[in-house]
This record gives C-alpha cells, sequence and structure tokens, in this order.
C-alpha cells in the first residue's frame, strides 16, 4: 500500500486498483476549511488523471465523524469579499468528487452534516455504519446547502422528501437514513471503511473502461426523457465496444480464465 498527501489534510492512500481518499483533520472533525477544499481538488484531479485507479473510497481518519461541513470558525472571520473569493474554492472541492470518472463509495461513520454530506452525496454508493448522523443544516444557519445538496438529494430521495429534510434542518440517524435512502447500505459499527473498501475491490475487478463508460451513461441519461437516454447509452456502448477491454472480457469469458484488462 502506498500514500500521498495532498496538503496537510487529505490523503491519498492505494490498495491496488482501489484509491482511498481520506479526509484527515481530525482536530476540526474534518470540517472542510479553504485549505483543506484546495486540497480535496487537487486529489481528486490528479485521481481523475489515473487510469490505474478504478474505484476511489472517501474515508475518514476521525473516530466519531466523517466531516461536518463547512469551517465555520474559518467563516465567522469571512469580509463578505473573502466569502465571495472562498466560493470557487469550495464549489471545487465538491464537484471534484462529483466529476470523478470512475466509480465512488463515501464511508460514513458519525457525523456526515452539511457540505460533509455532501460530500458523501457526490459519490456513487454511500455506505454507513450503525453510528452515522446524516443531515443538511444549512438554513439554521442563514444559507442554503451549496455544495450540491439541493440537487443531489433529490436525485436520491424525490422532491418532497429533499424538501423536508432541507427545511426542516434535521440531522437523521443511521437507521432512518437507510429507510429514507439516504444511505445505500448499514453495516456494524466500525465496519463502514472496511466494508466499503471490500466493496471497491469486487467492483474493481471490472473492466476500468467499462466502469467509466457505465458511470458516465448513468449520471448523463439520468433525468432525460427515454429515447434521449437510450441514444446516451448508446454513445456510452460505441465507446467501449471496440476496445482493448471488451476484447479482452469476451476472450477470458470463452477462455474461462481472469480478465486481464488493459484498461484502454
Amino acid at each position: 500500500m502506498s500514500e500521498e498527501r495532498f496538503g496537510e489534510f487529505v490523503l491519498v492512500r492505494r490498495h491496488g486498483h482501489v484509491a482511498e481518499l481520506v479526509l484527515d483533520r481530525p482536530k476540526a472533525m474534518n470540517a472542510v476549511s479553504t485549505q483543506m477544499a484546495r486540497s480535496i481538488a487537487a486529489a481528486c484531479a490528479a485521481l481523475a488523471a489515473d487510469r490505474d485507479a478504478r474505484v476511489v473510497v472517501l474515508t475518514s481518519s476521525h473516530e466519531r465523524a466523517f466531516c461536518v461541513g463547512a469551517d465555520l470558525k474559518e467563516r465567522n472571520s469571512f469580509s463578505d469579499a473573502d466569502l465571495v473569493r472562498q466560493r470557487p474554492v469550495a464549489r471545487g472541492a465538491y464537484t471534484g468528487v462529483l466529476e470523478l470518472p470512475m466509480p465512488t463509495i463515501a464511508a460514513v461513520h458519525g457525523f456526515a452534516l452539511g457540505g460533509g454530506f455532501e460530500l458523501a452525496l457526490s459519490c456513487d454508493l454511500i455506505v454507513a455504519d450503525g453510528t452515522a448522523v446524516v443531515g443538511l443544516p444549512e438554513v439554521s444557519v442563514g444559507v442554503i446547502p451549496g455544495g450540491g445538496g439541493t440537487q443531489l438529494l433529490p436525485r436520491r430521495v424525490g422532491a418532497a422528501r429533499a424538501a423536508e429534510l432541507v427545511f426542516s434542518a434535521r440531522r437523521v440517524a443511521a437507521a432512518e437514513a437507510r429507510d429514507l435512502g439516504l444511505v445505500d447500505r448499514l453495516v456494524d459499527e466500525g465496519q463502514d471503511r472496511e466494508e466499503a473498501l471490500a466493496l471497491a475491490g469486487r467492483i474493481a475487478g471490472n473492466s476500468p473502461v467499462g466502469l467509466r463508460a457505465a458511470k458516465r451513461a448513468l449520471r448523463l441519461g439520468y433525468g432525460l426523457d427515454l429515447r434521449t437516454g437510450l441514444e446516451v447509452e448508446d454513445a456510452a456502448w460505441r465507446s467501449v465496444a471496440f476496445s482493448g477491454d471488451r476484447a479482452e472480457g469476451v476472450a477470458a469469458f470463452n477462455e474461462k480464465r481472469t480478465p486481464q484488462w488493459p484498461g484502454q
């Protein structure tokens, strides 16, 4: 396993073809400061360009929190001009995760609130343990979810349920979060990272070309009318149909062996 640090607060660990993106600001429960936002964006840019990374798992080094959202202590010192200057930096962190081209999994325990939950929502799948508490409480401090929450949450749970959660600013414990669809898989306490990495390992056994194309079709096709969505799917299919991965996958199936994906 190799490690690479991006600034003071973000770490990337390599587990073969699985990359673990670690939020590592434990003294602040991973509150996203300007510096940390830049580091998240930089790590995501590096991962997006890495053809060896087939799946990314977003984890936390803090025992009791995934991420508590924006650093409000830092924000308290901001002038209006400071806040305007910080906005594209903050957005860069959330869109960095959202636009990763490979499948992404968030491993959530403890608090995942505000921007912390938005980082998880930016992933394709969320694995949570029994200690997880999620929510978008931004209206309780005079703002709105600004890291994608107003758009990503209704895509997960529907418009009315998202409205109730955003307007009430309430926190949702693990079992209800699973029942509402706020998280995808609920595991025993302390098992979120292990389970997410295991799931990522299983996914990473598949074609990296196929995985990226499938994600592209899922993301771009969502919300379109069926006919247009099928055209998006067809374009994604054409991008893989003549790839080395497709040739290797078919050959491996017929030869009853494990594929050795060329990744192109």
